[in-house]
């Protein structure tokens, strides 16, 4: 029995070590391997061994009760219904998972005492990852907060556009394309025919003094302006061209501008600062084009719920359960004073939000908050890891 009990430790020490190894922009790795047909993106666990271990994240509960509030929030939402069951799991069990652990914080139990009572009420599941064994890659995104302007002015010159009236979408927000004169719709143009023609004059909802600024918010999908009178405004995702991501930063690699080992957002900032006058060809690599909306709050996401720093994650809506309760175990870079530092990261998330490469079960994005700082660790974080779903038994 102690042999046994010996042989499961180490394996799961080596399952963590696995799931927490640092790949670069060069590593071959699928992680965005398609579901395969038929196939759902979790796992239940049934070993009670291979259930990880709460007791950290359950000293840590900072913000949690907020951000699961924000999903309740948001499957109370009638429309809400329309996208379960995903992955064998129904709305409302979703629901009740949420509700039950919003008793459980409440019933003061922390710690040792708190993970035992989830590993009592609470099936755990697997992200099936990019291998079928639950390897995920996580990456960062975060809200910046860049100088604009809400007109046009000789220090603010590089758009932030709206959503035009003939971008088409479906019942569920689905991009099915543009319409034109006639009536037909056809494919929306990809980013380079947008920007060249000119066909969004007249609809731009902001300005920026940057152009790789600009490319940033199309990748945040959100950014917090600091206009010229003092005051901050949020501007967030409306929609998209419908085509996909293409990353610049692969393409940076690609072309050997910056090595795999040294790539992050900050690399980027730096390089194209230096090089302005390649920020056009790069970006134009990325055929994805992304409209905004004004908006009064904080940052939202996909659900139309605000995101909360550490405790929102994005992911693939067509295969994981919106606003589901989650835990992530990975490694994510810490800020220090004014350094970075990578550690080990297990924590309780919610998922609400998406992305336009966060795709398949494979790819996990985490929140990492408001401004420069939040950008810094956003643009470190790579690593491996995996991502569980928790529901109600």
């Amino acid at each position: 029995m102690k042999k046994r009990i010996l042989l499961s430790v180490l394996l799961l020490v080596v399952a963590f070590t696995f799931s927490c190894r640092t790949p670069t922009k060069e590593t071959k790795i699928p992680y965005d391997r398609p579901l395969p047909p038929g196939q759902y993106a979790l796992r239940k666990i049934t070993n009670p061994i291979e259930i990880p271990d709460f007791t950290m994240a359950c000293l840590n509960l900072t913000d949690l009760r907020e951000a699961i509030d924000n999903s309740r929030s948001y499957l109370n939402k009638p429309s809400s219904r329309q996208f379960f069951p995903v992955s064998g799991i129904t709305h409302r069990r979703t629901q009740e998972s949420l509700d039950a652990f919003a008793e459980l914080l409440g019933s003061g139990l922390r710690g040792a005492q708190l993970n035992q009572a989830i590993r009592e009420k609470f099936d755990v599941y697997i992200s099936i990852g990019c291998d079928d064994i639950g390897t995920v890659l996580f990456t960062g995104y975060y809200t910046p907060i860049f100088n604009g302007s809400l007109t046009r002015t000789g220090q603010f010159e590089y758009p932030l556009y709206k959503q035009p009236d003939d971008l088409i979408k479906g019942p569920t927000g689905e991009i099915l394309g543009r319409k034109m004169s006639d009536g037909t719709i056809t494919p929306y143009p990809p980013r380079a025919v947008i920007e060249n023609s000119g066909m969004l004059r007249g609809n731009e909802l902001a300005w920026l003094s940057d152009p790789f600024e600009s490319y940033i918010a199309h990748v945040q999908g959100s950014a917090k302006l600091r206009l010229p009178d003092g005051k901050l405004t949020t501007i967030g995702y409306a929609a998209n061209n419908g085509h996909e991501y293409e990353s610049v930063a692969q393409a940076l690699v690609r072309d050997g501008k910056i090595s795999g080992e040294k790539i992050s957002l900050s690399a980027m900032i730096d390089y194209f600062k230096r090089y302005k006058d390649q920020v056009e060809m790069y970006v134009r690599r990325n055929p994805r084009f992304v409209f905004f909306r004004k908006e009064g709050g904080p940052p939202l996401g996909c659900l139309n719920e605000p995101v909360t720093t550490l405790r929102s994650i994005a992911t693939d809506k067509s295969i994981f359960p919106r606003a589901s309760l989650t835990f992530i175990s990975t490694t994510l870079p810490q800020a220090m004073g004014t350094t970075v530092v990578n550690q080990l990261y297990s924590g309780f998330t919610l998922d609400q939000d998406a992305g336009g490469a966060i795709r398949a079960p494979g790819r996990c994005d985490v929140y990492m908050g408001l401004g420069d700082m939040a950008g810094k660790l956003a643009g470190q974080t790579y690593q491996e890891g995996r991502l569980y779903y928790l529901f109600l038994k």
